[in-house]
């Protein structure tokens, strides 16, 4: 409902990004239980689907592999449709996802897929399998899967600096964003070929030493996921995300205010 009024109010512009998380933040946070997060993901888009079709929503959450518990699924009720009518029937979905299993779910069934710290030269290797396998079996009807990253942006002779800033963000979820043996992000990191810093700032990081863990963070790291440097060089890094099939960049610009971040997107338009 939240996402048809959105596409209402933005006269049709939507995108709608859902995504399974992981334990810690939907049982910490949330209170909802991580069973079974691909079949989950499954039927939340295939009821938002439903919904924005007018549907009578009646959804048993077959996807699920253990037996649901009261509550689960939609069939408790009597069925219901939206009452209003979305501008769209078909509101394009964007799956944030990083696991293989979750990552071939995104090419099967969504508009679009956004990982994390896409490094170009190491995204076949991490996923192409897991892309394949989900494409195999998409609906044509979705059109061509897009793929999102999100760079961070700056542009100048002398912004090499500013890769700093990248690593604490870097370090909380590599470092942070799950337990030991538990981190989607520590292992994205690992398959990059980066394991053992992985590990160290993990380490540091699960320790309470921030600062450290931030300073752990490879610079060439940053450097391959981050669109930050000359013309010349962020040049070559578009190439590079647009050959490893990137289809969206969805950057993040380094500026003071409002009229530099749409100074940088301008000058990276430039350059595509």
């Amino acid at each position: 409902m939240t996402a048809a009024g959105l596409d209402y109010v933005s006269d049709g512009r939507y995108i709608l990004g859902l995504g399974a998380s992981g334990p810690q933040v939907m049982e910490g946070f949330h209170g909802v239980p991580y069973d079974n997060p691909i079949g989950r993901t499954r039927e939340v888009v295939e009821i938002c689907r439903q919904v924005w079709r007018r549907e009578r929503l009646h959804h048993e959450g077959k996807n699920y592999t253990i037996p649901l518990p009261a509550g689960r699924g939609t069939g408790l009720g009597k069925p219901l449709k939206l009452i209003n009518h979305p501008v769209r029937e078909h509101i394009p979905i964007l799956l944030a996802a990083l696991g293989p299993k979750n990552v071939e779910l995104a090419a099967e069934v969504a508009e679009g897929w956004q990982p994390i710290f896409y490094l170009p030269e190491k995204a076949d290797a991490v996923w192409g399998s897991a892309l394949a396998a989900g494409k195999a079996k998409r609906d044509p009807a979705l059109g061509p899967m897009e793929i999102y990253a999100g760079p961070a942006l700056a542009i100048g002779n002398n912004v090499e600096g500013m890769r700093e800033f990248i690593k604490p963000h870097v370090a909380l979820y590599i470092g942070g964003m799950g337990a030991k043996g538990k981190n989607f992000y520590h292992n994205v990191a690992t398959k990059y070929g980066y394991g053992a810093e992985a590990d160290r700032i993990q380490e540091l990081y699960l320790a309470g030493d921030k600062e450290g863990a931030a300073k752990a963070v490879p610079d060439d790291l940053v450097r391959d996921i981050s669109l930050i440097g000359s013309r010349e060089f962020v040049k070559e890094r578009v190439a590079a995300f647009r050959e490893a099939g990137v289809t969206v960049l969805n950057v993040v610009p380094f500026g003071a205010d409002t009229a530099e971040r749409v100074k940088l997107i301008e000058e990276l338009r430039s350059l595509l």
